[in-house]
């Protein structure tokens, strides 16, 4: 099957996006999250591994192929109709608290596994536009300031200790959380702060990334709250608390163990794709747009996803990111599975902790 049939199932990336709504139709708001997490996991192991990478002929093309990119630009209005859709449904207030919260945790579930991966994916790139879309869509879940840590911090600290969003050896996911969430944004001012040091601006200029990171949530909590009434206000904090958890749980999941070494000039090892978990499993990969071919996106952090590479000789995970997520809510279940690989990976005896 060529690339040119293939590309039409990276569409179920926009098809997640109605899971709320249908679920809300069914009378059951927990839709979304027992068909993103616990039947997608079955699925991968029913659909299989897909590590095939395209053809020297076929790669050329790829990376400026407009059909992937269109289906980026399509999900940004899905996704804020999708908050706006939330935020007057919960308003009604015809919910049972159950259901209520069935509603806001789904919605944060998409805004979460497709936003932050569009997000993701678009605020790599060189165009201005593709940027601006990459900070709407993160602003809306109150994570801005990924755009910052991640492609100035992360990229260039991962499996490093410096890194508050690499996981180390041994440390639980409920370790790692508050110590990822609280340095990453500490480490987005300090970046914002160097960046414009540079450009010789004032801390507090208009240009400061950071405060529209930090303000426009908050307006957007206010209009909210002053338009639809507290319950709308409180339905996009808890969506954001969603998206971003999950976000979390996929860093996590992304680099747990793995360790750049340093070299004798005391820099450490240029990164490459050893240094993130790779997953071949083929319709997870369709949902999240190629992201859990990881390993080659840290290697070529603008390559598009469409022509990102699998590599076997890179540190594999058991299963996709769905059944890897909830794995890394148990973590006696997750260390009997994942440490044993880590030692593999690097010999036993030879793991010093990120």
């Amino acid at each position: 099957m060529t690339h040119d049939s293939r590309k039409y199932r990276f569409l179920l990336a926009l098809l997640v996006s109605v899971l709320p709504v249908h679920g809300y139709i069914l009378g059951n708001n927990y839709l979304a999250l027992i068909v993103g997490l616990p039947v997608i996991a079955l699925l991968d192991f029913v659909f299989g591994k897909d590590r095939r990478n395209p053809s020297p002929e076929e790669f050329s093309t790829l990376e400026e192929a407009r059909f992937y990119r269109a289906i980026l630009y399509a999900y940004v209005p899905i996704h804020l109709g999708l908050i706006l859709w939330g935020a007057v449904t919960m308003a009604r207030g015809e919910l049972s608290p159950a259901q209520a919260l069935g509603l806001m945790l789904s919605v944060g579930f998409v805004t979460g596994a497709q936003g932050i991966t569009v997000a993701h994916e678009l605020g790599h790139k060189k165009s201005r536009l593709e940027q601006f879309l990459a900070k709407i869509l993160l602003t809306t879940v109150c994570y801005g300031h990924f755009f910052v840590e991640h492609n100035r911090g992360h990229h260039v600290r991962v499996a490093t200790q410096e890194d508050p969003a690499s996981a180390r050896y041994r440390e639980s996911f409920y370790a790692f959380y508050p110590r990822t969430v609280i340095g990453s944004y500490v480490n987005a001012w300090r970046l914002e702060a160097a960046r414009l040091r540079q450009h010789r601006l004032p801390f507090r200029h208009w240009r400061n990334q950071m405060l529209w990171f930090t303000a426009v949530p908050l307006l957007i909590v206010a209009i909210f709250w002053l338009t639809l009434g507290a319950t709308a206000a409180v339905f996009f904090l808890v969506q954001s608390w969603m998206a971003f958890t999950l976000l979390e749980l996929v860093n996590y999941i992304e680099h747990y163990g793995l360790v750049r070494r340093r070299q004798d000039n005391g820099r450490y090892e240029r990164v490459d794709h050893h240094h993130s978990w790779n997953a071949a499993d083929r319709l997870t990969n369709y949902f999240l747009i190629h992201l859990q071919r990881h390993s080659d996106h840290h290697a070529h952090p603008t390559r598009r996803y469409q022509a990102l590479l699998h590599y076997d000789d890179s540190p594999q995970l058991p299963t996709g990111y769905s059944g890897m997520v909830l794995l890394a809510l148990v973590p006696p279940l997750w260390f009997a599975l994942m440490d044993p690989r880590v030692r593999a990976f690097y010999g036993e005896g030879n793991i010093t902790p990120v």
